[in-house]
């Protein structure tokens, strides 16, 4: 191997900070992958293979942020400025069918799992 000389310093820089960010896990803009196992797990449930390259879970997970972080910019906006609450996302989606009726059977959904829960401690705590 060469030692470095000024030059060719930058070179072996490169190599030494693609090398840190392959092990840490890291996307090439330095941020570490939130959702990949979930991703891996729904791209196989919709009928990809059951260990997709990692260059599409990453894409995959690109794309991801990206919607989470406009909406909730674009959120922010909607109602008290620097605030998110659920009626925004409400008024976001609202235009469209599908985004719209899965917020609304999350939220449903929600409202029983609270019910069961403090149900079950009520029933608890009497016995």
């Amino acid at each position: 191997m060469t030692t470095p000389t000024p030059e060719n310093q930058d070179q072996f820089d490169q190599f030494e900070d693609e090398d840190t960010e392959q092990q840490l896990g890291a996307t090439a803009s330095g941020r570490k992958r939130l959702f990949s196992k979930e991703l891996r797990c729904m791209m196989y449930g919709f009928g990809d293979d059951q260990n997709p390259y990692t260059e599409s879970v990453d894409f995959l997970e690109d794309l991801v942020i990206e919607f989470i972080t406009e909406t909730t910019h674009r959120a922010m906006e909607v109602g008290r400025p620097g605030r998110v609450q659920v009626e925004d996302i409400i008024f976001l989606v609202r235009k469209d069918p599908r985004k719209y009726a899965r917020v609304k059977d999350l939220l449903t959904m929600n409202e029983e799992l609270k019910k069961a829960r403090k149900a079950f401690d009520e029933v608890k705590y009497v016995e």
